[in-house]
């Protein structure tokens, strides 16, 4: 299982009264950044969200919890996954030892297009959830960009919920309320729209 010493962090193992301010997207609290863009893309057909993506301009990170077994080691199944389908689209892929424990090291083929991109795929096991994580462009290596989208990932609250769910489901993300305070956020702070990243949605 991966360390989880330094994050993310299931709901019942932070203190969400803290007086942070974070977006409450559901199966995700995030904790703005400043400078730091908050992208969400939405099904157009159901409204949900579909990909929740970390920016900078010049790296990104996107993160997906899902559903896990209590027993732990999706992440092994998963990097399994990975590597077949990334070596089935023509990419590069290999085991490395990172930040977060063993991750992914690719090289991928993106949107349809034939030029292969860098890219780091990291995993993080919790409470009966797994959060995986892709880090593109400069957050690939080692430099500020990477230590702040980093940081934001270590930062992310899982709410996985009681309802029982398959193995590998994702959990459900949505839209933040804009007319109440942040989930963790003291009543009459404004909100951190207003102040801090910009919530981009794409459809």
């Amino acid at each position: 299982m991966t360390e989880r010493a330094q994050g993310p962090f299931d709901v019942t193992e932070a203190d969400v009264a803290d007086g942070i301010e974070r977006l409450d997207l559901g199966g995700l609290r995030v904790t703005p950044v400043e400078g730091v863009d908050v992208q969400v893309q939405v099904d157009e057909n159901t409204g949900t969200v579909v990909q929740l993506t970390f920016a900078r301009p010049d790296g990104a990170v996107q993160v997906q919890p899902y559903a896990a077994p209590r027993s732990g080691g999706l992440w092994d199944d998963v990097r399994g996954q990975l590597k077949a389908s990334i070596s089935l689209g023509g990419g590069l892929v290999e085991d490395a030892s990172g930040t977060f424990g063993t991750e992914l090291r690719a090289q991928i083929r993106a949107d349809g297009s034939t030029a292969l991109q860098p890219a780091r795929f990291v995993g993080a096991e919790g409470p009966r959830w797994f959060l995986r994580a892709v880090f593109l462009g400069a957050a690939v290596n080692p430099g500020p960009t990477t230590d702040v989208l980093e940081g934001m990932v270590r930062q992310l609250i899982v709410v996985r919920g009681g309802e029982a769910m398959p193995v590998g489901a994702p959990i459900p993300l949505r839209l933040p309320s804009t007319d109440a305070p942040a989930a963790g956020a003291p009543t009459g702070l404004p909100s951190p729209f207003a102040r801090g990243p910009e919530i981009t949605e794409t459809r």
